[in-house]
């Protein structure tokens, strides 16, 4: 994707082909700052304090942060005290686990002298295999949206979007937004809104930045309006992402999705979500399985922002002594997904439909 013209993915080696390089998110949209990724604790705290974040992104992350482990250190102590302390960042995403085996299979059975160099080409597939399968996810979601257009007879089509899963949430492209960027650039008339979305804003800093570099008209909104959007007709469908899929199609997204779900339910709205294989837990018989992270009270009694003056800055907007609860993510059942959109094509929510989509987990 693209910030002022320049082609930009959210990670990649830097120029001495060892070091990663990260776009710090934690600072966006007021300041674009490369962050640089020089061990394994790097990796990890970046992961853990959201310098990156988004499923695919958190894995791919983790993918680099085996590497760096594995430059101090080729053991096989090393490599399960690497492991074991990425798991340890964010609780919810499957990604991360997933990224984190694959790394470990990779070099558990190859000579020490080996692992560093095996184990860049891999954390590299990893982020390549990312950028095609979320090309692919665009490519099967356009399908959705220009439906929706010529329905309507080339009139603008709007999505409802909530929290980040775009190009920010992935290697490149994104989940929920690759349809959208495809859509616009195939020409379609689209129109997104962008739930704002608390307690750390993704929507407004994330979602709003990366749409806006592309050129995509859009339109952000308190998370609470989206039900009222959708009553006034002004909303064709939704689409998001997910941090996990259970095997029976149950999804767990950004605090706030079920909501967005149950809003699309009564107004007779489609409702999508946007996954990669990755993402998909085939242990889990139900989302509500997944563990639901629960992070700092001080996300929601507290906001930072620029000031009139330019100033970045952080200030307190709840009743001081009050307790607050921070649940990063809620569970939307299948029964209210219409659809799941990845990389093979979009099927219905439920462990029939996405076992027939990947037969090599049909015995899962």
């Amino acid at each position: 994707m693209r910030i002022d013209g320049k082609a930009y993915r959210t990670i990649w080696l830097a120029d001495d082909g060892w070091g990663v390089e990260i776009i710090d998110q934690t600072v966006l949209p007021h300041r674009l700052e490369i962050a640089r990724l020089s061990e394994l604790e790097d990796a990890a705290v970046a992961i853990a304090d959201m310098q990156v974040r988004g499923a695919p992104l958190i894995g791919a992350t983790a993918a680099y942060g085996v590497c760096l482990a594995l430059r101090q250190d080729q053991s096989d102590e090393a490599l399960d005290r690497a492991c074991e302390r990425l798991a340890m960042t964010r609780p919810t995403a499957i990604n991360l686990r997933w990224a984190i085996e694959e790394m470990r299979d990779t070099v558990r059975n190859i000579p020490h002298s080996e692992r560093v160099a095996v184990a860049y080409e891999r954390a590299a597939e990893i982020c390549q295999q990312d950028v095609e399968t979320c090309r692919r996810i665009g490519e099967h979601g356009l399908e959705l949206i220009a439906e929706h257009s010529r329905r309507k007879g080339g009139e603008t089509v709007n999505v409802l979007t909530h929290c980040n899963a775009g190009w920010l949430a992935t290697v490149d492209w994104g989940t929920a937004t690759s349809p959208i960027y495809q859509a616009h650039e195939a020409g379609i008339d689209i129109h997104v809104w962008v739930d704002e979305t608390r307690p750390r804003n993704q929507g407004a800093a994330l979602t709003a930045f990366e749409l806006g570099h592309q050129g995509v008209p859009h339109t952000i909104i308190t998370d609470n309006a989206g039900g009222h959007v959708m009553q006034n007709g002004d909303v064709d469908l939704c689409i998001v992402g997910t941090d996990r899929t259970a095997s029976n199609g149950d999804v767990a997204n950004k605090i706030g999705t079920y909501l967005k779900a149950l809003a699309a339910r009564d107004n007779g709205i489609p409702f999508y979500v946007a996954l990669p294989h990755s993402t998909i837990d085939w242990s889990l018989d139900s989302g509500f399985e997944i563990p639901i992270e629960e992070r700092d009270p001080e996300e929601v009694t507290h906001v930072w922002g620029k000031t009139d003056e330019g100033a970045f800055t952080r200030v307190e907007i709840a009743a001081p002594g009050s307790a607050a609860a921070n649940y990063a993510f809620d569970v939307t059942p299948g029964r209210l997904v219409t659809g799941l959109i990845t990389e093979r094509g979009v099927c219905e929510a439920s462990s029939a439909a996405l076992r027939e989509l990947y037969p090599e987990h049909a015995d899962g």
